[in-house]
């Protein structure tokens, strides 16, 4: 079983950047795919950014394009979302997800596409 912690997170004012860290234990890290999804309170956990098993590939939920990157390193067994230009409205947990996958080159945005979570890491944006 796959085991992902995140850190990174904290509280920033707007126009700020924070980077959050994923690492993984256990498993081939190149045979999962990534994402980053977050929850604030009273919504639904929504994708923020995946990437594909090679790191090739990637895809973001359009409110963050331009603004966050998502990443690997392979060697760390760790993904990274850096995330530039914060707004109030990025105010979330954020979680990282894995799936094991035969294609290298998918990446995926369904939550339900996901077997493994992480337990969170707190993003805290102020006006």
């Amino acid at each position: 079983q796959v085991q992902l912690v995140e850190s990174g997170g904290g509280l920033v004012q707007a126009g700020g950047s924070l980077k959050l860290s994923c690492a993984a234990s256990r498993g081939t890290f190149s045979r999962y795919a990534m994402g980053w999804f977050r929850q604030a309170p009273g919504k639904e956990r929504e994708f923020v950014a995946g990437i594909s098993g090679n790191g090739v590939n990637t895809g973001y939920t359009d409110s963050v394009k331009g603004r966050f990157t998502i990443s690997r390193d392979s060697a760390k067994n760790t993904v990274f979302l850096q995330m530039n230009s914060l707004k109030p409205e990025d105010t979330a947990g954020y979680y990282c997800s894995s799936v094991a996958v035969l294609s290298g080159s998918r990446w995926y945005r369904g939550k339900e596409s996901y077997d493994y979570w992480g337990q969170g890491t707190q993003v805290t944006v102020s006006s």
